[in-house]
């Protein structure tokens, strides 16, 4: 496949990742999810049912866009350091399969709110108390595969600023959004107390992966002659 081929189609599955991601997070679950209040919260949920199973179709195309953008990655950053393109590599496939597993999550909350006669032995508080439980898993999980991220994107903006493919500045963002993530994960692993600023999290690595996206999708990447047959 032709360097910038390569690029570009990164930079397009880039974009359409942040827009189903986006939308399964912040309007199929952040948008219906009131904190601390399970009535409300599955009456949300009832309400835009289908909302909630667009969101849930999201995750779904997010986590398989991801498998092949992390291919298409390390293809276009083996050149310049094999070893740390392998574990940006790894590192974003872990976050995917954590991904996988979380929508798990979203799908046993349709299942306790699906009305089905087996959970007739469940009071309806029960079931919005279980179903509140499976939804602040869902954030829990986005948490802890934000652990995996953060390595990811800190090698990945390493990668960035050492090739010269694209302005160095915006390897710098993505080292600052991965002490964003790891900071936020921590913080909520370690301190019971701690309120998770994910979502400032999340608008603070836009910027850093968003001008990647773009960068490569409509400029593509300049890679030297012999660095080449590394990347084909």
């Amino acid at each position: 496949m032709e360097k910038n081929t390569t690029a570009r189609f990164a930079g397009l599955l880039y974009l359409l990742i942040a827009v189903f991601g986006g939308f399964a997070f912040f309007v199929g679950y952040e948008s219906l999810v009131v904190p601390g209040d399970a009535t409300a919260t599955t009456n949300n949920i009832l309400d835009s049912e289908f909302m909630f199973r667009i969101g849930t179709l999201g995750d779904s195309f997010t986590f398989l866009g991801e498998i092949v953008l992390t291919i298409l990655l390390y293809r276009i950053f083996k050149p310049v350091n094999k070893l740390l393109s392998q574990i940006a590599a790894f590192s974003r496939l872990a976050m995917t399969a954590m991904i996988g597993m979380n929508l798990m999550n979203k799908l046993l909350v349709l299942q306790l709110l699906s009305g089905a006669d087996y959970l007739k032995v469940f009071q309806p508080e029960q079931l919005q108390a279980l179903a509140m439980l499976f939804l602040n898993a869902y954030g829990y999980g986005s948490l802890i595969w934000g652990v995996f991220f953060s390595l990811h994107l800190v090698i990945i903006g390493y990668l960035i600023i050492k090739s010269g493919y694209v302005p160095k500045i915006i390897g710098l963002l993505f080292v600052f959004a991965s002490l964003g993530y790891l900071i936020d994960s921590l913080g909520m692993f370690i301190l019971p107390d701690y309120e998770s600023i994910y979502q400032v999290i999340v608008l603070a690595t836009i910027p850093a992966e968003l001008s990647f996206a773009f960068w490569i999708l409509i400029k593509g990447i300049k890679i030297k002659n012999e660095e080449m047959s590394k990347i084909d």
